[in-house]
């Protein structure tokens, strides 16, 4: 087999870093605008900080009623971005584990016990992925008040898990359909309950499907702004996401874009700590492809 011609090498190098750039660019921009100071972001170079400062993100943590530079002097406002901060991470860290221990129930009784008509009741959850959030807000909202949760963290606990349980579902129901029945069943004869097996030897075998679910859901609720800012009213029982955008970005711009960094930062160093396993997920997952 003759070698590749060193201009398609060129080529497809050259698509790799255009798609590196394309991708890491704005993270780059974010960081870079949060790290400048005001007179800099107005007279300076928009892509290049020449004297970074980590005031803005001091100020994003000074608690509300304290002095803040010099928009807090001239218009004495402050956000509580500490409260939604701990907000944001009790709704994540509930709806990630509500909606991995939800989907793995699921999808080990769909995939692996396989009811009958199992592989029409994997594509019906998954058509309910494809139904837009936004036609649903409105019922889901009449949920909401009659369970006299509005402007309750308790609200997003219930609704996150809905975004990404349908595919969580599909995907590790198709896993689990997979999965060599063998030592499972090896362990049952020697005396271990299914709960055993399932705890110790199917789990172990699913991590890496299970990172791949985990990330997803991360994903899908951190990019949510919508369902937060009408569930949540008042600005202390807010997200980060909804937060920021109470936020009055014409003159606390840098501000937001600090609040911005302190979100998507943590979420994409997760995503590329778990890449391999995400993809070898996915990958394992998408064998049947139905």
């Amino acid at each position: 087999m003759s070698p590749r011609p060193w201009w398609r090498k060129l080529a497809h190098a050259a698509l790799v870093v255009l798609a590196t750039v394309y991708c890491v660019f704005p993270i780059y921009f974010m960081l870079v605008q949060s790290l400048k100071t005001a007179q800099e972001d107005v007279f300076g170079n928009p892509l290049i900080v020449m004297n970074p400062t980590l005031e803005n993100f001091q100020e994003l943590f000074e608690r509300e009623g304290e002095v803040r530079g010099f928009v807090g002097r001239a218009l004495r406002r402050s956000y509580p971005f500490l409260d939604w901060l701990e907000n944001t991470i009790v709704v994540f860290a509930g709806s990630v584990m509500v909606t991995l221990v939800a989907s793995i129930l699921a999808a080990y009784a769909i995939g692996r016990l396989r009811p009958p008509g199992f592989r029409w009741w994997r594509r019906v959850i998954f058509a309910t992925y494809v139904i837009p959030h936004t036609i649903l807000f409105v019922p889901l909202y009449q949920v909401v008040i009659r369970l006299h949760l509005d402007d309750n963290l308790l609200a997003l606990l219930l609704v996150y898990p809905t975004l990404a349980l349908p595919f969580c579902v599909w995907v590790l129901s198709a896993h689990f359909q997979h999965l060599p029945r063998e030592v499972e069943e090896a362990a049952l004869i020697e005396g271990a309950s299914r709960t055993r097996a399932f705890l110790k030897i199917v789990l172990p075998m699913s991590r890496p499907v299970i990172v791949a679910a985990g990330i997803f859901t991360l994903g899908t609720i951190a990019s949510d702004f919508m369902l937060a800012s009408i569930f949540l009213l008042s600005g202390h029982n807010q997200t980060v996401p909804a937060g920021l955008a109470t936020m009055e970005v014409a003159l606390d711009e840098l501000l937001a874009v600090a609040g911005i960094n302190l979100m998507a930062i943590p979420v994409v160093i997760i995503c590329a700590v778990f890449a391999r396993g995400y993809v070898r997920g996915l990958t394992a997952a998408m064998v049947e492809g139905s």
